[in-house]
């Protein structure tokens, strides 16, 4: 499927994109590339393909929740800029 300079300058403006005649002629090809390679994978039959929702099984990704020793109050807040006792001080964010 061949895309017209009109069509890409509709997807263009739907994505709110400024483009050059150059651009809009070089997106006119690989649009029209994709959609032809779109178009062949439509041709294929997968009537025998029963759907998919996951190509590879789903697994816990998550560590175990174990406790660990951390940084000690004084060594977490040595390069602190800013502390105002055992606590970092940052700017206000609200008035």
């Amino acid at each position: 499927m061949k895309l017209t300079l009109e069509q890409v300058e509709h997807v263009a403006n739907l994505a709110r994109l400024g483009l050059t005649e150059e651009e809009k002629e070089r997106f006119a090809e690989q649009l029209s590339a994709v959609l032809e390679y779109a178009e062949m994978l439509q041709g294929l039959d997968t009537e025998a393909i029963p759907p998919t929702a996951m190509v590879v099984p789903l697994q816990n990704v998550l560590r175990p929740d174990v406790v660990t020793p951390s940084l000690e109050r004084e060594e977490a807040l040595a390069n602190a800029p800013r502390r105002e006792g055992e606590f970092f001080r940052v700017p206000a964010i609200l008035e």
